[in-house]
């Protein structure tokens, strides 16, 4: 006897022991205590900013921008496998128990998210009214309930296969949510948020009505959901090996040069083996390029001296950090064994490609001080980030490597 209600519980269940499982590792002890750092000088600046800006000083306007981001992004976790678009198609008209919890478990996963998004805006919006915190909760609760009308029409949207139906609806939402966003900020009245609200509750009527006849996209909600799942898996691979993982490589053949400069040589097999891994395999590049990005953007902005010595040091530790499991990247391919060459080679090759990696990283970022004329801070940072990149990858790691 088939029972959706048992087999949501099961998939839901499992979904939160292997978020669980992985969280673990990523919020380690270093981790939360690098984002305890970022996130409190973070808070700093952004409170020492609020001071200097004026009250005419469009809050209403950015902070609808940017929620209308949050609020129009609304995808729904439904839990689903590669399996079941076999299994549980011929079942799909004693399914809408099992969707309804799926979007309700979504909603809630969204309303969080929306919760911390106006936490952050709120300071901005009491600076330009007056110090006015009590509007808080209103404006939780109105964003809230166009939460749900979004999250029901994008269900319902996902009845279509043709992308340019996705690609303007999310257009449509985004507009119809920010301008809501915007005279919600802006006090001027509730008649001036229905039609909005109405708007969206006139999409849903007419995406409901012309999906009636049209069944569910299987393949798409489940590429949707794998897609997802692979995202979280390849950010806990940072942190730990994760079986899960479908590793993608790609070409980047505009960075072919960089083995151009590696000799053809039987002491550097590990070396072309690790720079190939790095640049083309996983999201290790990707990482490299996003930490000094944001680095960069932190130390340009960051005003104190020994301050920007120290982001710079984070970012490189960090990057140290989640670069280390590309030493296992590997490590279940038994033809790596075959290679006839010193194994020792492996551990100088890993540890010689993590060091210039974060040499550059390090050069990158002190540039960044340089552009600002801040000569002094920069020479301390080259300096520091060179000795701190240097420690991490021959001495920090090396219990680690060989374990």
């Amino acid at each position: 006897m088939f029972d959706e209600k048992k087999l949501w519980k099961e998939r839901f269940n499992s979904w939160l022991k292997e978020i669980a499982r992985y969280s673990r590792y990523i919020f380690n002890g270093h981790i939360v205590i690098a984002m305890i750092f970022l996130l409190g000088t973070a808070a700093f600046y952004y409170q020492e900013w609020l001071k200097t800006i004026p009250e005419q000083f469009p809050a209403a306007i950015i902070m609808a921008t940017a929620i209308a981001l949050i609020l129009t992004y609304s995808p729904i976790n439904t839990f689903l496998t590669e399996a079941d678009k076999i299994y549980l198609l011929p079942l799909e008209s004693r399914l809408k128990g099992y969707f309804t919890r799926s979007i309700i478990v979504s909603f809630i996963i969204h309303a969080y998210l929306l919760f911390i998004g106006l936490g952050v805006f709120m300071p901005l919006y009491a600076r330009v009214n007056d110090g006015d915190f009590k509007k808080y909760v209103p404006f939780l609760i109105a964003i809230l309930l166009m939460k749900v009308l979004n999250l029901l029409i994008r269900w319902k949207v996902q009845y279509y296969v043709e992308t340019k139906v996705h690609v303007f609806d999310s257009f449509i939402r985004y507009a119809v949510n920010a301008v809501f966003l915007y005279f919600l900020f802006s006090g001027v009245g509730l008649i001036y948020l229905l039609p909005e609200a109405a708007l969206l509750l006139i999409m849903l009527i007419y995406y409901d009505k012309n999906t009636k006849e049209k069944g569910m996209k299987w393949e798409f909600l489940i590429e949707v959901e794998e897609r997802r799942m692979t995202s979280f898996y390849r950010l806990a691979n940072l942190f730990t090996d994760v079986p899960k993982l479908r590793q993608r490589v790609k070409r980047r053949k505009w960075l072919d040069w960089v083995f151009s400069k590696l000799p053809f040589a039987q002491n550097v097999t590990f070396s072309h083996l690790y720079t190939r891994t790095f640049l083309r395999a996983g999201d290790y590049f990707g990482l490299f390029i996003r930490l000094t990005l944001i680095g960069a953007g932190i130390v340009y902005f960051f005003s104190f001296g020994l301050g920007q010595v120290l982001v710079v040091l984070l970012i490189v530790y960090l990057t140290g950090f989640q670069l280390v499991p590309l030493w296992n990247h590997h490590s279940n391919k038994l033809w790596i064994e075959l290679y006839p060459v010193n194994k020792q080679l492996k551990l100088q090759s890993f540890k010689r490609l993590l060091t210039t990696v974060l040499y550059c990283q390090t050069v990158l970022l002190t540039i960044t001080i340089f552009i600002k004329g801040d000569w002094k801070m920069a020479i301390i940072s080259l300096t520091a980030g060179f000795g701190l990149s240097y420690f991490f990858s021959n001495v920090y790691i090396q219990k680690k490597l060989l374990k």
